[in-house]
């Protein structure tokens, strides 16, 4: 399984490349660990901190992303907005704030926490392991995406119907229905009854 400079390592601020550590926790979600990012992943997977981003535009529209090709973990699936993992001692929030600028260049002008879930999805394509417990965020995106061509392949705003039609025909990440399901309380008080989330 290739391992490529972005999936393994970041750049710190005196420029050297250090390892990517992810938070371990337990069924609680309270911090026990860390690991290293792939490790974390390979099966049966370690529980770790993770999560996941639903930005909307001003029609109620979710902004999807198409995961970039050249990842080792779920390439060219269709998933929600941003996902990803904090660093260690990292709050979620700020995470997923940082993440979204990251991979999508836009900053959503609104963030709200909208609970956590805990899920064990095996990835058979790559035989990597999902095991997080992943707080969700929901939010509005004011700015068209400006996508990092190496975290993400296309994106796309649809409606409620519109994901509906297209999850199934096309290939969507394991964990994408876990986390939606689980986020749609807070998706529709966001959204409002007309988006029909």
């Amino acid at each position: 399984m290739p391992i490529t400079p972005a999936t393994a390592e970041h750049s710190s601020s005196n420029g050297t490349a250090e390892t990517i550590l992810l938070e371990l926790v337990d069924e609680d979600g309270t911090t026990i660990g860390t690991a290293e990012k792939l490790a974390a992943h390979q099966p049966p997977g370690q529980l770790h901190r993770a999560f996941s981003v639903f930005l909307f535009d001003e029609r109620g529209r979710l902004l999807l992303q198409q995961r970039a090709l050249g990842k080792y973990h779920s390439p060219g699936v269709w998933s929600n907005t941003c996902c990803g993992h904090p660093y260690p001692g990292e709050s979620p929030f700020a995470a997923a704030a940082r993440r979204t600028f990251e991979e999508l260049g836009v900053s959503p002008s609104l963030l709200a926490e909208a609970g956590t879930v805990r899920y064990n999805h095996p990835d058979p394509a790559s035989g990597l392991v999902e095991q997080e417990f992943n707080h969700l965020f929901v939010g509005m995106v004011q700015s068209s995406p400006l996508p990092d061509p190496a975290e993400v392949e296309d994106t796309v705003f649809v409606t409620a119907a519109e994901l509906a039609e297209r999850h199934e025909k096309d290939p969507f990440s394991a964990w994408f229905m876990t986390v939606l399901d689980t986020a749609r309380p807070a998706i529709r008080e966001l959204t409002g009854p007309s988006a029909d989330w």
